[in-house]
């Protein structure tokens, strides 16, 4: 009897697909999160200058 539940709570856990489901969820994230953070490395500098030339631009003079 206790083979036989068992075997069935063995196939159970083959059958069920939410953690692989949650696994490739995860690995999407990050993949996203890799691609947002190397934009922003390889933009930053470009927007230092762009929001430091703006702030030069609309300080008024003393």
């Amino acid at each position: 009897m206790l083979m036989k539940k068992m075997m069935i709570d063995s196939r159970e856990l083959v059958a069920d697909r939410k953690g692989a489901t949650a696994i490739e969820y995860g690995l999407i994230a990050a993949g996203i999160a890799l691609v947002v953070v190397a934009a922003i490395a390889l933009l930053s500098p470009q927007l230092t200058a762009t929001f430091g030339a703006l702030t030069t631009a609309l300080t008024p003079p003393a």
